[in-house]
C-alpha cells in the first residue's frame, strides 16, 4: 500500500468527522499496489446508514483529503443501504484494503 500512516490517519480522520465513527473507509485501485507509480487516491466510504446527500458527502471527503495530501487527486465512492450498488463498489470491496 502506498500511503504513509499520517496520510492513512488524514484519511480516517476526515472520514470520522464527515460521515460519523461507523464509517469504514477502503483503499483500492493503484495505491493498493507497492509495484505501481504515481495515481489519485481511490477511496470507498462504506456506511450501515443511508445518506441524505452523496455527492454532498464524497465531494466533501475528497477535498479534505487532497488538501491534506497537498492536491493530491482523491477519488471517493459510497456504499450505502439507499445508493444503487455497482460492479465498483464490488471490485473495491475485493481487492481494497480497509484502512
Amino acid at each position: 500500500m502506498r500511503l504513509s500512516p499520517a496520510q492513512i490517519s488524514v484519511i480516517r480522520t476526515s472520514a470520522t468527522q464527515l460521515a460519523g465513527h461507523a464509517a469504514r473507509v477502503w483503499l483500492f485501485g493503484s495505491r493498493v499496489r507497492d509495484d505501481a507509480r504515481g495515481g489519485d487516491v481511490d477511496l470507498l466510504l462504506e456506511l450501515d446508514s443511508p445518506v441524505a446527500e452523496p455527492a454532498q458527502l464524497s465531494a466533501r471527503l475528497a477535498a479534505q483529503v487532497s488538501r491534506a495530501m497537498y492536491g493530491r487527486k482523491v477519488d471517493v465512492l459510497i456504499k450505502a443501504p439507499n445508493l444503487l450498488h455497482l460492479p465498483i463498489h464490488s471490485i473495491a470491496l475485493a481487492e481494497g484494503i480497509c484502512l
